[in-house]
């Protein structure tokens, strides 16, 4: 876990992504059946990460397939927390395009923090109306796709977002690493193959055209625990 805690752009948050994956870049099973497959310790990294983020923000689908609450793992990451001079819990942040996710998801039934939607003007007044009655607050950025520079600077600005944790799925960190705003990856590797062309990976969605656009990063630490090797790359 980097212990960086130095913003890099002052408008918007700091930008850290945390994911696992198999050994052949897979997060997911073709199918999506299998989501979640590291180790205790990869879940124990988990909310260390939380434990320093001021929010944590998933694509609606992630949520729903992980049935995550985006909460901060109990009473010891709490305690970490306060250490760090955070609120008691991490604002949870919700990103969809189209306004759809399913209002009966884990999330909604628990209240500890607010609860924030990042949409497009491409959701209907309908699953905006929704929206407004699941969430805390709903944030229309952009026409047809999140415009996320505008986002994270809203984040900052009405909501004091300082350390931005996005926890994905792959077309999310796509869609950061395509803006540019990503500041570091936290990346578990698992000695598994699930295979498939169809399943998604760290970074799906557009990507990058020519190599000359990618993104640049540089491994800052990579260490073995228990058969998992955890990574972390910093923007070069």
């Amino acid at each position: 876990m980097s212990a960086n805690f130095k913003i890099t752009r002052p408008k918007v948050p700091f930008v850290f992504v945390n994911m696992a994956m198999t050994a052949d870049g897979k997060i997911a099973t073709a199918n999506r059946a299998l989501h979640s497959f590291g180790s205790p310790r990869d879940l124990r990294h988990l909310y260390e990460l939380r434990a320093t983020a001021d929010a944590v923000m998933c694509g609606a689908r992630t949520v729903e397939i992980s049935e995550s609450i985006l909460g901060n793992g109990g009473e010891k990451f709490h305690r970490r927390r306060l250490q760090n001079g955070l609120a008691e819990f991490n604002l949870r942040i919700i990103v969809t395009g189209g306004g759809s996710i399913n209002p009966a998801a884990k999330i909604f039934q628990h209240r500890f923090s607010p609860i924030i939607v990042l949409t497009t003007k491409r959701a209907s007044p309908e699953k905006l109306k929704a929206l407004r009655h699941l969430a805390d607050e709903v944030k229309i950025c952009g026409q047809t796709e999140i415009n996320f520079p505008a986002a994270l600077r809203w984040l900052r600005a009405k909501w004091n977002v300082k350390r931005l944790l996005c926890e994905g799925g792959g077309e999310l960190n796509d869609a950061l690493f395509r803006a540019g705003l990503v500041d570091e990856i936290n990346l578990t590797l698992c000695p598994k193959m699930f295979g498939g062309r169809t399943a998604p990976t760290i970074a799906d969605g557009r990507g990058f055209e020519k190599l000359s656009l990618t993104r640049q990063f540089r491994f800052a630490s990579v260490r073995s625990f228990q058969g998992e090797l955890f990574t972390v790359l910093s923007r070069a």
